[in-house]
């Protein structure tokens, strides 16, 4: 099981809280963006539940080999918003993050959701990505667990260079991680298996224990109960034919995915992004306010401890 900060959130006193939360109720990786601030919050958050509870989850963090709707964030000018505007934008942000001062850059995490929202098409995006030749230096100062590469069914070539840094950075991973799916593409099921199999054959002599992440509805997975389907989909249409390693299910995962599977046909492990952010969002806001992190109060910690246990307990006992 995983939980996944996403790649362009940048928002350090959430994700320390985030990460303590989820490691004290028994995730095994936790991703964040590949900055060198955001992993410290991420290992302050992890070594508070190793001190308090024994749990020290791995910590992964996410690369892409090229333009990705995770690795990207949303602005606009406020002064050109009308006094009249209804603000859709501030009412569908999920993480609190627009303002009248615009959007807050650190507490967005590229959901895009405002974009489509604003009735005067005044909100844009922009990239938000580690480039090659960052990466390196990121890999050597940051020294992560485990790496997850977001790809795309036709960008072998660039794929290929990531590999080759990451092979040749001499840094030792548990797990490398492969991200992919057809929500930014025309292809379909039997595309996607082939290009896991390119990856596969280029990754196979990292000799390093990969997982396949196959990523359904990117983003989504506080939007409804139902969002979760289109990861579900994919596993079962190519689940069984998958190159070896573990699989997980992300992208519109939430507490309602497991109810979408059979029982006798569960995948290896599951992310959660969204949806495992939100339910902890309200707690950590209030937190932040006073200037504290959450698990400065223990009672508030305890209640949020018990809403990741309640996430991710199907996925415990499968």
């Amino acid at each position: 099981m995983k939980l996944i900060c996403g790649a362009s959130n940048e928002d350090i006193v959430a994700i320390e809280d985030l990460c303590a939360i989820y490691s004290a109720a028994g995730v095994d990786y936790i991703d964040v963006a590949a900055d060198q601030s955001i992993v410290q919050a991420a290992r302050n958050g992890i070594e508070w539940a190793k001190e308090v509870c024994g749990a020290s989850p791995g910590l992964m963090i996410s690369i892409s080999d090229g333009k990705d709707i995770h690795f990207r964030k949303a602005k606009f000018d406020p002064l050109k918003c009308p006094s009249d505007c209804p603000r859709p934008c501030e009412r569908i942000c999920p993480t609190f993050a627009i303002d009248y001062s615009g959007i807050k850059e650190n507490k967005c995490y590229g959901c895009g959701r405002c974009i489509s929202s604003c009735p005067l098409n005044l909100i844009s995006e922009y990239e938000y990505n580690l480039s090659n030749n960052d990466l390196p230096y990121t890999l050597e100062k940051i020294k992560p667990d485990a790496v997850e590469i977001h790809t795309e069914i036709n960008r072998l070539d660039s794929f290929i260079k990531v590999a080759n840094i990451l092979k040749s950075s001499g840094i030792k991973l548990e797990k490398i991680s492969v991200s992919c799916g057809l929500n930014q593409s025309k292809k379909g099921p039997k595309d996607l298996l082939k290009a896991l199999w390119d990856r596969y054959e280029i990754l196979s002599d990292h000799n390093v224990p990969l997982i396949w992440q196959l990523d359904g509805r990117p983003m989504s997975g506080d939007l409804a109960p139902a969002t979760g389907k289109d990861t579900v989909k994919l596993w079962n249409n190519i689940g069984s034919r998958l190159p070896p390693g573990l699989i997980q299910l992300a992208g519109g995962t939430n507490e309602k995915t497991h109810e979408f599977l059979k029982i006798n046909n569960f995948p290896d492990g599951i992310a959660f992004g969204s949806s495992a952010r939100k339910i902890m969002q309200p707690l950590i806001e209030y937190a932040n306010k006073n200037n504290k992190k959450l698990y400065e109060y223990p009672d508030q910690m305890a209640l949020a401890i018990k809403k990741a246990q309640k996430l991710l307990n199907p996925w415990k006992t499968t």
